[in-house]
């Protein structure tokens, strides 16, 4: 396999399994002896992964538009400081959630015009878009019993309804539809290790045409 700058992001609902996968795609690039990079948003840097505690903490109480615009802070700080730099030093980097978790929670969840987020990352972001996105599709009802297994009561986002995990699951599919030529929709529901080795053909076919 070539070494060449490589976006990928891994974006699904709570509990589909994609920091797991993101994971595993990390480590197995690196026994290729690849420059690659594991990042996350929102997070990736000191100042995004403190906007991240905010964001999640569910007692502190947000607008919409207010958690919205608190994510492309978290994501221009990120982008600047992390994504950019190494991919102009041609690292694949391994994004766990980027730009379609926006659309998806804060657009189809939350009800936020589609255009706008679109314009937003448009115009700070510099429409920075990820070559390659897996989109981890498993049912609402296995997503839910992951999360209820965690029970992590802080988070806001896994303590929001049932109503909003449906909008945002009907996001995802939606995105993908859309953006055929970049995202890769990923039936997780099967096991753990058939996920994995799809997402490596996959990368495996990119990198090795590139």
């Amino acid at each position: 396999m070539k070494q060449k700058a490589l976006f990928i992001s891994f974006e699904g609902c709570e509990g589909s399994g994609k920091s797991t996968q993101s994971k595993f795609l990390y480590n197995w690039l690196l026994s290729k002896n690849l420059k690659v990079l594991l990042t996350r948003e929102p997070g990736g840097t000191d100042s995004a992964e403190a906007i991240r505690q905010i964001l999640l903490n569910k007692h502190i109480k947000f607008d919409d538009i207010s958690q919205l615009l608190l994510h492309f802070v978290s994501r221009n700080e990120h982008v600047n400081d992390v994504i950019r730099p190494h991919l102009e030093q041609n690292y694949i980097v391994i994004c766990d959630r980027y730009i379609d978790s926006t659309m998806a929670y804060q657009g189809y969840g939350s009800g936020i015009n589609l255009s706008l987020i679109k314009d937003l990352h448009k115009s700070i972001i510099s429409n920075l878009i990820p070559d390659l996105t897996f989109v981890l599709n498993v049912s609402l009802e296995q997503c839910l019993r992951r999360i209820q297994k965690k029970q992590n009561t802080e988070d806001r986002y896994e303590n929001l309804g049932q109503e909003f995990h449906e909008s945002v699951a009907k996001g995802f599919l939606e995105i993908a539809k859309e953006n055929p030529h970049r995202c890769v929709l990923v039936d997780a529901s099967q096991s753990i290790e058939t996920t994995e080795l799809l997402i490596q053909e996959k990368v495996f076919k990119i990198l090795s045409t590139q």
